[in-house]
C-alpha cells in the first residue's frame, strides 16, 4: 500500500483506439508489467492495467474506446522518471524501434528529457531529476551523445547562469515551509 500524507498523483489513463498495441508498447519500451485486464461494468470499455511497482496496483490504464478518427491527443505528456542518463539513452533506443517518432532531448535545468510519441500520438517523456533548481518552463537542447559527466557540467553552468538558479535542497525547504495567510 502507497503510503500518502496529502493528496498526491499516483496515476493516470488514457484512451486508445488499439489497446493492445499501446500495451505492448509500454510494456517493451518500459518494463511495465499487466496487473489485469478486463472490460469495465461502470466504464464499459475494455482496460489493461499496467505498473512498474508492487506498491501500486497500477500507474497506468489503458483504456479502449478513442475514435480511430481522433487525431489529436488530449494527453499532454507521459512522464517516467528514470534512475540514470544511461537508462534515458536505452529507453530511446527500444522506443525508437518499437514505433516511437518526433524523438527529442530538452535541458530543463532541474531535469535532463526526452520527450517523443508513442505510436498513437501520445507525448511521453522520460526524465532524470537534476541537484538545481530553475524556474520553468525552461528548456534548452539536450544532445545525450555526450558523456553524463559533459552533461552534467554543462547543466550546472546553465543553471548558475540563471538568475533564480538555486540548488534543489533549498528550492524543497521553501517548498516545505507553510504559505503566509493572506
Amino acid at each position: 500500500m502507497l503510503s500518502v500524507t496529502r493528496p498526491t498523483p499516483s496515476h493516470f489513463g488514457i484512451y486508445a483506439t488499439d489497446p493492445d498495441l499501446l500495451a505492448n508498447f509500454y510494456t517493451r519500451v518500459f518494463g511495465l508489467t499487466q496487473t489485469d485486464r478486463g472490460q469495465g461494468k461502470t466504464f464499459p470499455v475494455d482496460l489493461i492495467f499496467l505498473s512498474a511497482s508492487p506498491d501500486q496496483h497500477h500507474q497506468l490504464v489503458i483504456a479502449g474506446g478513442r475514435p480511430k478518427e481522433a487525431t489529436f491527443s488530449t494527453v499532454m505528456q507521459i512522464s517516467f522518471v528514470v534512475p540514470s542518463i544511461q537508462s534515458m539513452r536505452e529507453i530511446r533506443q527500444s522506443a525508437l524501434a518499437s514505433g516511437a517518432t518526433r524523438m527529442r532531448g530538452l535541458n530543463h535545468g532541474n531535469a535532463l528529457s526526452i520527450y517523443f510519441s508513442d505510436p498513437e500520438g501520445n507525448t511521453v517523456e522520460v526524465y532524470i531529476d537534476t541537484p538545481y533548481y530553475v524556474a520553468q518552463p525552461h528548456g534548452d537542447p539536450l544532445d545525450l551523445d555526450k558523456s553524463d559527466d559533459e552533461l552534467m557540467r554543462e547543466t550546472e553552468a546553465i543553471c548558475r547562469a540563471d538568475p533564480t538558479f538555486m540548488p534543489i535542497a533549498e528550492w524543497q525547504a521553501r517548498f516545505a515551509q507553510p504559505a503566509p495567510r493572506a
